[in-house]
């Protein structure tokens, strides 16, 4: 075993707010039966700010449970109950102040 794999490993064992992948903006963990999860490229976010005011809007769509958004990447990660309208997506992120650059 690596040391970085020891590292992550017990960052998780010990309850870091960060997820393995660095990410503070982690979710629990428990997956929805008969969720959907899409993930979508937003071009323009630079920071954690970034992150949240992205995630609020998106989370505002019904039917939305989780919004992971994540600057360095560029990543939306969207977990709803049924597929979205690409136009609500698109509308969140606009009224966010960015860009939709389309589903990953």
């Amino acid at each position: 075993m690596s040391a970085e794999t020891e590292t992550k490993t017990e960052a998780t064992a010990t309850g870091s707010c960060c997820s393995p992948s660095g990410s503070c903006h982690g979710t629990s963990g428990e997956v929805q039966v008969g969720a959907v999860t899409t993930v979508y490229q937003v071009s323009g976010m630079t920071c954690g700010h970034c992150e949240g005011a992205v995630a609020a809007e998106v989370s505002e769509i019904p039917g939305v449970s989780s919004v992971e958004a994540v600057a360095a990447t560029g990543l939306v990660t969207v977990v709803s109950a049924a597929p979205l309208a690409p136009e609500a997506v698109r509308a969140a992120v606009d009224e966010a102040g960015y860009e939709l650059v389309g589903q990953v």
